[in-house]
């Protein structure tokens, strides 16, 4: 056997070209699932059927591993058990047709009304940050955009007439529509705010930093996180917690799939049905 892991290594290093690192994870994969094959009798993990790795799968889960690191673990598996038919080791591969564990997906935080209330009553003051603060919350939560579509507006993006922005994700445009508490915080903001940071009178950005450039993915996760900690909200609060709670509230409000799905952009209606899901288990 210990000819045959010296073979996969070759195999890996040489006409896979793996990484050190992908390496060392595929042989660590091997070699604890050799050792609980040896440890239940058998001669070796050449000589085991389906049922064992799905006893070792099992056991995996009984000890608490995580389901992403168990479908890793039953990936190196699959790469070994491929190689020794490959070979002619083996004429069967006891992880053929072997169906995988399903990967439990983290439901998101989901904010009460209440709690977007407090959250969006946190920056109170007149100076300019707060102001500007303000305009990005009311907007991420009055539109349900995504982060990186807010940082990502431009000046010439903004409708305050029509009440309407131009969002771009992944190479596709839309129209949005914002709701008029949100747009009368934004007209504040280009006012009183945006006037006084930014530096360069053709920074074509909607959102700026204090150095006059455009707010960053991490400047207002930053923002977020401070304002969350300032409401006593103690929930995982993210910014997309917020468009979480945007598509929520508005399913709450006898908004349909269909119109949920075009309002927040998505391309496919089954991810949209995932808000649905989140609100009948909650």
């Amino acid at each position: 056997m210990k000819d045959i892991l010296e073979q996969y290594k070759s195999h890996l290093m040489y006409e896979k070209s793996v990484s050190l690192n992908t390496l060392e994870c595929y042989m660590r994969d091997i070699m604890q699932y050799r050792a609980y094959v040896l440890n239940t009798g058998v001669n070796g993990i050449n000589a085991t059927d389906q049922s064992i790795v799905q006893a070792y799968i099992k056991a995996l889960q009984d000890e608490g591993i995580s389901s992403s690191t168990i479908l890793r673990k039953l990936s190196s598996i699959r790469s070994f058990y491929k190689f020794l038919v490959s070979i002619d080791e083996i004429s069967l591969d006891p992880t053929e047709n072997l169906e995988a564990p399903k990967s439990k997906r983290k439901l998101p935080s989901i904010l009460t009304p209440s709690e977007i209330s407090k959250l969006m009553d946190q920056p109170s003051g007149k100076d300019p940050k707060s102001i500007r603060d303000k305009a990005m919350l009311e907007l991420l939560y009055g539109s349900g955009i995504r982060v990186s579509e807010l940082i990502g507006l431009n000046l010439v993006d903004l409708d305050i007439n029509n009440a309407t922005i131009v969002c771009r994700s992944s190479g596709k445009e839309r129209t949005t529509k914002v709701e008029d508490r949100a747009i009368s915080y934004l007209e504040n903001y280009l006012r009183y705010s945006r006037v006084k940071l930014v530096r360069d009178n053709h920074e074509k950005a909607l959102f700026v930093n204090f150095h006059g450039r455009r707010m960053t993915r991490q400047g207002f996760w930053k923002i977020v996180k401070y304002y969350t900690q300032k409401a006593k909200i103690n929930k995982d609060i993210t910014p997309h917690t917020l468009r979480h709670s945007f598509a929520i509230h508005l399913l709450d409000k006898g908004t349909d799939i269909q119109a949920l799905q075009e309002i927040l952009g998505h391309s496919d209606l089954s991810t949209t049905q995932m808000y649905a899901q989140l609100r009948d288990n909650m």
